[in-house]
């Protein structure tokens, strides 16, 4: 899939939540465990992707840029209904998280790879923590949010593979080599960190620590060849998300 196809599917999506009205439920209850892994997740993603936008604007690609911006906002949207989740479960959403301080860290100073790569980290993660939130809450309105979140993020992990592989498409053997060495190392770390933190969470899911990491790096490893490996074409949605 071209850009011109992502910007067409980030779209038609704008356009179908500009004509739904968000449902704002309250008197649910959730497990104070569960409450404060959504106020992390809420946190991770209400942020306006300046840093993100600028490095997309620098590469010169205005129907990327144009795509880029869409995809900020459905983030945003993803923001705005995990708080709605929260107020649902009398709640509130808090003001930051000590784990987007460290991806905002280590993506400074970086280009539109650097900022992708890192954003990857945060992406993939989301792809089983919604999974398990939609199947293991126990609410039906907790879960519908969670499966419109995750189909999102389903749509959004090949959009970024795809640049990425752009992006890549010209290094060396050597450093896309060190480059995908490098990957594995921060997924490794990202995904175990997130297991440890939110592991109350998760046993509340049903979802065991190991069970988790296991599931997100198996997800992850198709990704890396996806990228790093040349003359590869896109791989459909299916192989490079799991059908979750």
């Amino acid at each position: 899939m071209d850009f011109q196809e992502h910007l067409a599917t980030f779209e038609d999506h704008a356009r179908r939540r500009a004509g739904r009205v968000e449902p704002q439920p309250v008197g649910g209850w959730l497990p104070p465990a569960l409450i404060r892994s959504i106020q992390r997740f809420q946190a991770g993603e209400d942020g306006d992707g300046t840093r993100l936008l600028a490095a997309a604007e620098r590469a010169g690609d205005p129907v990327y840029l144009a795509a880029i911006r869409l995809f900020e906002q459905e983030e945003q949207s993803h923001a705005v209904r995990l708080a709605n989740v929260l107020r649902y479960a009398g709640a509130a959403p808090i003001g930051g998280d000590w784990t987007k301080a460290v991806f905002v860290l280590v993506r400074r100073g970086g280009g539109l790879r650097l900022e992708l790569l890192t954003l990857m980290l945060a992406e993939v993660v989301a792809l089983r923590y919604y999974r398990a939130l939609r199947d293991g809450s126990g609410d039906e309105y907790v879960g519908d949010v969670a499966g419109r979140i995750l189909a999102d993020e389903q749509r959004h992990v090949p959009f970024h593979l795809d640049r990425l592989r752009q992006g890549f498409a010209r290094t060396p053997p050597l450093g896309r080599l060190a480059a995908a060495a490098g990957w594995w190392v921060l997924m490794t770390g990202a995904t175990v960190v997130v297991a440890l933190d939110h592991g109350r969470a998760l046993r509340v899911l049903g979802v065991s620590r190991r069970q988790f990491v296991a599931d997100v790096l198996s997800l992850f490893h198709p990704m890396v060849p996806a990228v790093f490996r040349r003359r590869i074409g896109a791989q459909p949605l299916r192989e490079v998300t799991g059908t979750w």
